[in-house]
């Protein structure tokens, strides 16, 4: 069902005489160069504002004038697919940060929230990101966990997240990564989809690679979105069988180049942007949506399409009815750009309102039940860490590291660490539950020559995963990351070198990003120090080391796992 924007009669008839030229307007940006996505052209005229919508352009008065005259005034920018986790930071500090950047609305999945806390964990995301100056929608997460094979905080069936699909700030069902169960016809899994198109809503996609007749049968269950396409090929066929594309350029991945040909009629009404994982250094270096429009306009794309693409598309696939347009009856959601060749941002209104002047952020942290916020900060259930923990008499899985690439090869079967070879120990131990699992290989690649690090992201069941040179700087930072509830620890000569605390479900920090950035960034530097190579992210690549739907090993919690063969390789 498409989510409209709220009026009472009272202030739709005010916004009627104001459109009418009866009545002065709450705000009118005089003189103002907008963009109509409709005509996709540049017009001239005032906007007048009132109640929080658009009551019309054209020559208007109100109790508020601003000029806005030699800017580009656009609608605010939608993100259609982020994890909000992914920025390691509270769902208002996030907001902060990218409202600076014309963002005025995400949808998010809280999957990794839910494969840590289950609905606890997408409770509180509500609860966290309500009235923040960016309005934050949600995808109901699909699989929790990831595969039958993960050991996640929860599992969520069909029963569990249809309820959630009459909140009216619930889109859909998020990206549905099982496509094995999709085709399979898992029960269960088609149980999900079926419940999103029974209440009218978009089922996303993970799709990648897929083609033929499997493709055929993916997008035949009901899944209507793809933001995993590499080559224009891939993404042509897609939407060729009626799927839209989400022109992905986050941290982890960036496929904006790969699907420039898209971007032109009648391609691109069918395409919107989206990040997926945004972490700290690239939403203060490079910025948001923003980026993706300056790069797309950068190579070539007209810039009234670009700006379309990062707004009123993502607004009319998800049905967000009033949203994304400078047009009568519009929500006032609206940027003021500098230029069309930078985009600087230089002011944002939601409803009408400033929420960043050009150089403040009007926020406020939305309130948490207590109880829920308590639990968010106590997720960790794991015996105590040894050294002995990792010791192994049998050869392990050996997970090849690509260089600039989160895939792995299967590398063989090694017995220990052997650093003439870039061989180490790579663990995962199950953190949820009290389990005591620990899944024990060796990766190859990522160049460490002495200590360890340990983090708590580890996806999408956010174990603890441990890399190390020696088993008893891998039970430090382990143990560390425990005692922290949550963070990343570098270990070196049995003690702590440094760390980041990420106390929130073991996800994210209760610090402002720059904070956060600044942590990261020392702790890259010393990762770098033990001899990490400079082509891996030290964190972001060993976090995604232990998610089961990426080729070719992976290690979970009960030992090498290979996902062409699916099984494991090792205990």
């Amino acid at each position: 069902m498409p989510v409209h924007v709220s009026q009472n009669i009272e202030e739709k008839q005010r916004l009627i005489r104001v459109a009418q030229g009866m009545e002065k307007a709450d705000l009118v940006l005089k003189d103002a160069t907008y963009l109509n996505v409709f005509t996709q052209a540049w017009e001239q005229g005032d906007v007048a504002i009132s109640g929080g919508f658009i009551a019309g352009m054209g020559t208007y008065h109100g109790k508020t004038e601003i000029s806005v005259k030699g800017k580009w005034l656009v609608p605010s920018f939608i993100d259609g697919h982020i994890h909000l986790e992914s920025s390691l930071v509270s769902p208002a500090e996030f907001a902060r940060a990218v409202v600076t950047h014309g963002t005025g609305a995400v949808v998010t999945d809280p999957h990794e929230m839910a494969n840590v806390l289950g609905l606890d964990g997408i409770q509180y995301m509500l609860q966290a990101s309500q009235g923040l100056p960016v309005d934050v929608w949600f995808m109901a997460p699909s699989c929790v966990p990831a595969t039958g094979y993960d050991e996640s905080g929860a599992i969520l069936t069909a029963r569990d997240i249809t309820p959630y699909l009459d909140n009216p700030r619930v889109l859909g069902l998020a990206e549905m990564m099982n496509f094995p169960g999709v085709l399979g016809g898992d029960a269960d899994v088609l149980a999900k989809i079926q419940a999103a198109q029974a209440s009218g809503k978009r089922v996303d996609g993970h799709g990648p690679g897929l083609s033929g007749y499997a493709l055929s049968a993916y997008v035949a269950s009901g899944v209507t979105s793809d933001h995993e396409c590499s080559t224009a090929e891939e993404a042509m066929e897609k939407i060729r069988l009626g799927q839209w594309i989400m022109i992905r350029e986050g941290t982890a991945a960036q496929n904006l180049e790969a699907l420039l040909p898209l971007l032109r009629e009648p391609f691109a009404r069918r395409c919107l942007f989206v990040t997926d994982d945004k972490h700290p250094e690239d939403l203060l270096k490079h910025g948001h949506l923003d980026f993706i429009v300056r790069e797309a306009v950068r190579q070539g794309v007209d810039p009234v399409l670009a700006l379309t693409c990062a707004s009123y598309t993502a607004a009319n696939f998800f049905g967000l009815t009033g949203h994304g347009a400078v047009a009568p009856g519009y929500a006032a959601d609206l940027v003021l750009l500098g230029d069309l060749t930078e985009f600087p941002v230089v002011k944002v209104w939601k409803g009408g309102a400033t929420v960043f002047d050009g150089q403040s952020v009007h926020l406020s942290a939305p309130p948490v039940d207590p109880a829920l916020a308590e639990k968010v900060m106590h997720t960790f259930h794991i015996p105590p860490i040894i050294a002995r923990s990792f010791t192994r008499s049998e050869p392990a899985g050996v997970l090849q590291m690509v260089p600039g690439q989160i895939i792995t090869l299967d590398g063989g079967m090694a017995s220990g660490v052997d650093l003439s070879q870039d061989l180490l120990k790579i663990a995962v131990l199950e953190r949820h539950r009290g389990t005591g699992h620990i899944g024990v290989g060796y990766l190859k690649g990522y160049g460490l020559r002495r200590g360890a690090i340990a983090t708590s992201i580890a996806h999408d069941s956010h174990n603890l995963i441990v890399v190390g040179a020696n088993d008893e700087d891998m039970a430090c930072a382990a143990n560390r990351v425990v005692a922290m509830g949550g963070g990343i620890a570098i270990a070196e000569g049995g003690r702590i070198t440094d760390e980041l605390c990420l106390p929130l479900a073991g996800l994210m920090s209760l610090e402002p990003l720059e904070t956060v950035n600044q942590a990261l960034e020392r702790l890259k530097a010393r990762a770098a120090s033990l001899g990490v190579s400079d082509k891996v992210d030290p964190f972001m690549t060993l976090s995604f080391m232990s998610l089961p739907v990426i080729p070719a090993l992976r290690i979970l919690t009960k030992g090498v796992f290979s996902v062409d063969k699916w099984d494991y390789v090792s205990h």
